[in-house]
């Protein structure tokens, strides 16, 4: 959601700043701009649309700068124009600024404002805070430093904003609140961006700004500030990002190269933790709270999204090998009905991005009441990793594509790797199901290698379905969750209705929605719950419904009763889902591809969620 770029060094800045611009879009916009300082002056180009609009209206502008801000919006306040887009200058043009996030107060502000003679060209919030900076640096007659902290005491919000001061051409000030901030450091250079990837192939070296941080950059000089004007040390880490892991290496879209990853990503998210022949399973990131997670008397699974469904497998997966209550809750509901959490409780909190504005906030809430909060995200340094008193990684490399995929099953390896790691602790499952399932985890990043080479077989299915108007997803158990997750796909990318329902829930209303016309995606791998997913495959069937089926290899039964058949390897019902998951991914991306649309950045969506 949303996305800024910044450069100030002594190469030529646009080219740098367009660039991270594009290595954005994968984020969600609908119109992107930048202000450069030429000579002294302030000159702001924006445009509704996508980078390569900006890039066209650029055409013959005098570009030449050492400093530069640029963004891509993604609409909050203020409808998808040119004059919404960012950045916004204050009143006397004399501050550019970009940012991410939502200024709750905004009204307030614009109105007192209002009453001392400013005036507005956009509907944001954003042209709201510039002019409020401006207004104080005025009336104060203060640096445009103190101006931004002194301003930023009175907003209510969340916030990234970089500023580009007329008057002080060698400086950027940024400043962070509940959004992301990485600076990246070189020689006689820093760039900023709300993550990574517009870094990379510059430098290595990155400092993760914290909440209420004010940054002041120059060339060669960052100083790090709280709100109270105290210098902060900078904390310089090292990426573990290559260039590579942020281009499409020859693939058609970042979603398809993403899903062919997973082989790799699945066993590096298990690699240095996962001894199979040793029987041994390391989780240096809980070393210190494993004690807790064993006598937590619930978890509490918080995610959004893709997460949430990861959280809703490992449900079934905790459960079952701790026999600990889990709950599973949707972020964006968890803080505000005000739920019962305390001391003695664990809340696992589920993001690629660690970045996802409504699960940190339930985080924060939890925390506040004593809960020990446990982090699992994709991203180090971001805002969850830092928020959480412990974590693990799922070291699923830069996902591009708005529509999860790779990080899913990621997420399932470790969350895995979690229930296996307390049950053995606690003494609730046995030493033989311990290196049964030790075993099974080692093996499936072979078993999901081989469920991609269904990817043409898959494609053609993709092709016979894509006409369709609604789809109905459903399984049973570990498999419910994944059903849950290929009809998000397909909505996602396709823009084809889809529901995914617990099969044995389809009597008690979906299945009125069961005709010649419905495809019914059945999730019917071998498992406990086999014989009564065939009676439920009986009764579309019967409804003359037709029948996608993931199954088994061996299965004698479903292949018989199915339009189409889809076969995976055998893998223990526990592991099953990031394998049958892997078909459901393939058959949204083709259907998506088939339709004309663009996959990597569907409509209306953004990868990282910042704002509540």
């Amino acid at each position: 959601m949303c996305g800024i770029v910044a450069y100030i060094g002594k190469r030529e800045a646009y080219p740098v700043v367009i660039k991270g611009l594009r290595r954005l879009e994968y984020r969600g916009y609908d119109s992107a701009g930048v202000a450069l300082l030429n000579g002294g002056k302030l000159n702001v180009y924006k445009k509704k649309g996508k980078v390569a609009e900006l890039e066209d209206h650029v055409v013959g502008k005098d570009l030449h700068s050492v400093l530069a801000i640029g963004h891509t919006r993604w609409a909050t306040h203020g409808e998808p124009c040119d004059r919404n887009a960012h950045p916004h200058l204050s009143g006397d043009g004399k501050l550019a600024m970009v940012h991410n996030g939502i200024i709750e107060n905004y009204g307030q502000l614009k109105k007192e404002l209002l009453s001392k003679g400013h005036q507005f060209s956009s509907d944001t919030d954003t042209e709201v805070l510039i002019h409020f900076i401006q207004e104080i640096k005025k009336s104060n007659q203060c640096s445009t430093e103190e101006a931004l902290r002194i301003a930023l005491k009175r907003v209510v919000g969340a916030y990234v904003i970089l500023i580009v001061d007329e008057d002080n051409p060698d400086t950027l000030l940024a400043a962070r609140k509940g959004s992301p901030l990485v600076i990246g450091v070189g020689k006689g250079e820093h760039f900023l961006a709300s993550d990574a990837s517009p870094i990379v192939e510059y430098t290595k070296e990155v400092v993760y700004v914290n909440d209420y941080e004010i940054a002041i950059v120059k060339a060669d000089e960052l100083i790090l500030k709280n709100i109270s004007n105290e210098i902060q040390t900078p904390y310089i880490q090292k990426l573990d990002v290559e260039l590579a892991a942020i281009e499409k290496g020859g693939y058609d879209h970042f979603m398809l190269k993403e899903i062919f990853e997973q082989p790799q990503t699945i066993f590096d998210s298990l690699r240095g933790r996962l001894d199979a022949k040793a029987g041994k399973l390391t989780l240096g990131g809980l070393r210190e709270h494993t004690d807790l997670l064993k006598e937590a008397k619930r978890i509490i699974i918080v995610a959004c999204g893709t997460s949430w469904h990861a959280g809703l497998v490992a449900e079934y997966m905790i459960e079952e090998l701790c026999r600990i209550p889990v709950e599973v809750e949707y972020a964006s509901e968890f803080r505000y009905r005000n739920p019962v959490v305390g001391k003695g409780d664990v809340i696992i909190a589920v993001s690629q991005s660690g970045e996802t504005a409504d699960t940190l906030v339930a985080m924060e809430s939890a925390k506040e009441k004593g809960a020990i909060i446990l982090g699992v995200c994709n991203v180090v340094g971001s805002s969850i990793a830092r928020l959480s008193h412990a974590g693990v990684y799922t070291h699923a490399g830069p996902e591009i594509g708005v529509a999860s995929t790779k990080a899913f099953t990621a997420q399932l390896a470790v969350l895995a790797l979690i229930g296996l790691k307390v049950a053995m602790e606690k003494g609730t499952i046995t030493e033989q199901r311990f290196q049964h399932l030790l075993d099974e985890l080692e093996d499936v990043s072979d078993k999901v290698a081989i469920a991609l080479e269904l990817n043409e077989q898959i494609k053609k299915i993709a092709d016979k379905y894509k006409d369709a108007r609604d789809f109905l997803y459903l399984g049973r158990g570990y498999n419910f969750p994944v059903a849950l997750e290929g009809a998000l796909k397909l909505k996602e990318i396709s823009y084809i209705h889809a529901e995914g329902y617990p099969a044995a829930e389809m009597k008690h209303g979906p299945i009125a929605l069961v005709d010649e016309n419905l495809p019914v995606v059945f999730v019917a791998t071998k498992d406990s719950y086999y014989e009564k997913i065939v009676s439920n495959i009986q009764e579309i069937k019967a409804r003359k419904g037709m029948v996608i089926a993931i199954t088994t290899e061996g299965d004698q039964v479903i292949p018989g009763m199915a339009d189409d058949v889809i076969v995976v390897p055998e893998a223990d019902e526990l592991v099953a889902p990031i394998i049958s998951v892997i078909p459901l991914q393939l058959l949204a991306y083709h259907i998506g591809v088939l339709k004309g649309l663009d996959v990597d950045k569907p409509r209306n969506l953004a990868k990282s969620v910042t704002v509540e």
